[in-house]
Parts: structure tokens; sequence; C-alpha cells
């Protein structure tokens, strides 16, 4: 199952920030830093519902699915994605561009790559 699949259960349109972290073997807090958020971004439902936390949700699983889906691991994607210097992007990680709101910076990286693109 692709991560942009894990919604919470009463509502197929949010995404489940309880079943991503536990897809990726983290906590909550870990995923919220990891996006910008605040460490209790996740702690309440209506903070769940927010744009923000699901924007940056969507983009952080989105590209996490497309790693996961040419390496094989979504361990792998995961460690790719907080820790892969980009260096037509001043060697920021995903993770660092995705917290700026900047994902489709990474999506654009991913494309030259699949394309036979050299980084």
């Amino acid at each position: 199952m692709k991560l942009q699949e894990l919604v919470e259960q009463n509502d197929n349109e949010l995404l489940s920030p309880t079943r991503i972290a536990e897809a990726l073997h983290t906590t909550k807090p870990e995923i919220a830093n990891l996006l910008g958020l605040g460490r209790n971004a996740f702690s309440q439902p209506a903070l769940i519902r927010e744009c923000v936390p699901q924007t940056r949700l969507r983009e952080m699983t989105s590209i996490l699915d497309r790693v996961e889906a040419e390496i094989g691991s979504r361990i792998e994607a995961y460690h790719w994605f907080r820790s892969e210097l980009l260096p037509g992007f001043g060697d920021l990680t995903p993770e660092q561009l995705v917290r700026e709101g900047k994902a489709h910076y990474v999506h654009a990286y991913l494309d030259h790559i699949m394309a036979g693109g050299y980084a």
C-alpha cells in the first residue's frame, strides 16, 4: 500500500499521520518536526485537518512513494528523503525542500534523474 493511501479511518480525504508514522517506523512528533510543523501538529483532530499539515504530508508521501517505487524499500526511501543532498538545490535535502514549501523542486529533480539525467 502506498503512503498516500494511508488515510484516517473516518475520513478518506485526510492523510493519517499515525498510520504514516507507523509505516515509517517513527513517531508523529518526528514527522511533524521533519515537516517543519509544531511538535504537537498531529496531537488533535482539528490540527490534523488544517491545510498546511495535510499539504506537507501529501508532498512528503508523494515523494516517498516515487522513490520507494524506484529503489524498492520504504525505509530506504525515507532515509533518502532525510539525508540525500541534492546538488542542484544548494545541497539541501528533500526534507529541507519540503519543509520550505518547495516539494515541486524535488519532483523536478526526480523527473530529471528518472529520465536518465545526472545529479
